[in-house]
């Protein structure tokens, strides 16, 4: 599988990389040994490089992702890990993080800290739950309702580790592209991670963070390309942003749908594709909750995706 590096740091990225929400049991469990075969078909197909945080699961994804990469070789993949949420154990933990997203039992609660020692506590507990000696990339998460110590704190936070080699590569990921724009601007990150804002059905990233990350030579990590489902099974009742989808959304997405397959492509394949085409991507991050699924990801990026598919989505309207 193809790699590239992100921006000037040398760490290096597979043009698919495996995130590990579902992992952490999101929506409902993954059985251990599932979530096991999950990573091995995923190191099969090729994928090195692994994103987790200590938010799925309350640290379940980060304790699953680094008992099955302990017995690879460390240098043979890439690890990243996210700060901005401290987990503390609750004295008397009951019922589910379901209001979360998670189903694990609520053990623990979760604690926004964007202070530069809320970022190092928060690499310290990662590597504690990942058992793993260092993490090559670190992303601020979320940091949506904390613009103003992510900057003045935890970014130079950051900065500091990355200058001390206790990580490789830093970044911010977030579900917009205003904020992650003024990271490329204003500082010296590595790359961003955009989740579902370059999408067959959301190309915002377009507008300003593509040519700004271009523009310095940074790297875009693109998440959530099937926009939590919809792209991958449009129909009604399909998630969205990690809710119901509307439905103008599903009629458009299903407008995808026939146009690709016009050209036998399935619009799952279409929408891995999508994100590559732009020079400053390095990578799409997809889920999984089973081997299959990673297979199935895996056969829909080897598809070949004929340009004229491209232009028949833009002359209908439907792609920028």
């Amino acid at each position: 599988m193809r790699r590239r590096v992100l921006g000037r740091s040398g760490v290096t990225v597979t043009e698919l990389a495996f995130g590990t929400g579902a992992l952490g049991n999101l929506y409902t469990p993954v059985p251990p040994d599932t979530a096991a075969a999950a990573v091995d078909a995923a190191w099969d197909a090729g994928i090195r490089h692994f994103d987790t945080a200590p938010h799925y699961g309350l640290g379940l994804a980060e304790r699953r992702i680094g008992e099955a990469l302990r017995a690879r070789p460390r240098d043979a993949y890439t690890l990243a890990t996210k700060a901005g949420r401290l987990l503390e154990p609750l004295p008397h933990p009951s019922g589910d993080d379901l209001a979360h997203g998670f189903a694990v039992p609520a053990t623990h609660r979760r604690v926004w800290d964007f202070s530069g020692d809320g970022v190092r506590r928060s690499i310290e507990q990662s590597l504690e739950r990942l058992g793993l000696d260092r993490v090559d990339l670190v992303h601020l998460h979320d940091p949506d309702d904390h613009e103003e110590a992510a900057f003045r704190d935890a970014y130079p936070a950051l900065e500091r580790l990355r200058s001390e080699g206790v990580v490789r590569a830093i970044g911010a990921g977030m579900n917009q592209t205003a904020m992650l724009t003024r990271f490329l601007r204003d500082t010296d990150v590595d790359t961003v991670l955009c989740a579902g804002r370059l999408t067959l059905l959301d190309q915002s990233a377009l507008d300003t963070l593509l040519p700004e990350a271009a523009a310095r030579g940074r790297s875009v990590l693109v998440g959530g390309v099937l926009n939590s489902g919809l792209l991958a099974d449009p129909r009604p009742g399909a998630r969205y942003d990690y809710r119901a989808a509307p439905p103008a959304l599903v009629e458009r997405a299903l407008r995808l749908k026939a146009v690709a397959a016009r050209h036998g492509v399935p619009l799952r394949a279409a929408a891995l594709a999508y994100p590559l085409r732009h020079p400053a991507v390095a990578a799409v991050l997809l889920g999984g909750r089973s081997a299959d699924e990673l297979r199935d990801a895996v056969a829909q990026l080897d598809r070949p995706v004929p340009e004229a598919l491209w232009d028949d989505l833009k002359a209908e309207g439907l792609l920028r």
